[in-house]
């Protein structure tokens, strides 16, 4: 199937040729199925991660109970960023970890092995799934389950319809994103790559428990994203899609010097239907000219951002 038929949501222009004209490549040489990996980032990338990412949204208020329980906690970060509702230090950390400073970031994380150490798995997924479910974006006026961008969406779709296994390649974690990946975007959850903590198993006789432990096991952002994909799926990708900084070692690591590839790099551009930045993909955004990956503007190439919301 061609891409017109299969990407409504996308216009006419330099994207949407260049990824037609990467598939029926694959196609007229053609490429095994086994080698036809797809890697893309989730937040900004797949759906909305302005003001905050989702994430970080359900973090946050889990802080915020505990800094509500305990006045000790109300001044130390990120419990007081959180108590406070100061979104603005949880942008100094994005900030500074995309600049290479990851002191903040530190202290972000400890605060988050804090909030879940000692639960388990399955209650956190259902906590999870929960958020997701119900929480709503602070500014768009539409459920997170409704931030999804629906030319990416039609992208995998394109994608699976053409033989690839589409992977998420998230900094976010893998056990809060895994409840709705099938639902949202066709990728179901052993697919799904992501930030973890150390995780501890507890023999019973009701088949055992696997707990969450304080420490993190490893952030899925830069270095680590090619890395984790080498780890779950044995290869590189042939397709990869991201839009910071944090995307790049994922991105150069979708070459072959024998097969075609294409890397995908999101522009917010749209400040009318979502946002309009570029900080903390500078280098992404350079790297991506110099090297000739597509750029894909938000404003100009998706014809439709959203699904129309439900009420």
């Amino acid at each position: 199937m061609k891409g017109k038929e299969l990407l409504p949501s996308w216009n006419e222009g330099a994207a949407k040729t260049a990824i037609v004209e990467f598939v029926e490549q694959t196609l007229v040489k053609p490429v095994p199925s086994e080698e036809r990996v797809a890697a893309f980032d989730a937040d900004g990338t797949l759906w909305c991660e302005q003001p905050v990412p989702v994430e970080a949204d359900f973090i946050l208020r889990r802080l915020a109970v505990m800094a509500k329980a305990d006045p000790t906690l109300r001044d130390r970060q990120p419990w007081k960023a959180a108590y406070e509702q100061d979104n603005s230090w949880l942008g100094q950390v994005i900030t500074e970890h995309y600049a290479g400073n990851d002191t903040k970031a530190q202290t972000l994380l400890d605060g988050v092995g804090a909030a879940f150490a000692g639960m388990a798995v399955d209650d956190f997924e259902v906590n999870a799934d929960s958020f997701l479910r119900s929480g709503r974006h602070p500014t768009l006026g539409r459920a997170y389950l409704e931030t999804a961008y629906v030319p990416m969406v039609e992208l995998l779709g394109y994608l699976a319809a053409n033989g690839f296994s589409n992977h998420i390649v998230s900094g976010s974690g893998a056990d809060f994103i895994r409840p709705v990946t099938g639902e949202l975007f066709g990728i179901s959850r052993e697919r799904v790559i992501g930030s973890s903590t150390v995780l501890e198993f507890t023999s019973s006789d009701k088949g055992g428990t696997i707990t969450r432990k304080a420490q993190l096991g490893f952030l899925d952002d830069g270095p680590q994203k090619p890395i984790q994909i080498w780890n779950r799926a044995g290869r590189r990708p042939l397709v990869a899609g991201g839009n910071s900084n944090g995307d790049l070692p994922m991105l150069e690591f979708t070459q072959h010097q024998d097969k075609p590839s294409l890397r995908l790099l999101l522009l917010h551009d749209d400040p009318e239907r979502e946002f309009a930045y570029t900080s903390g993909a500078e280098e992404a955004l350079a790297r991506a000219h110099v090297s000739g990956w597509t750029v894909v503007s938000m404003k100009d190439d998706f014809a439709t951002l959203f699904s129309p919301p439900v009420h």
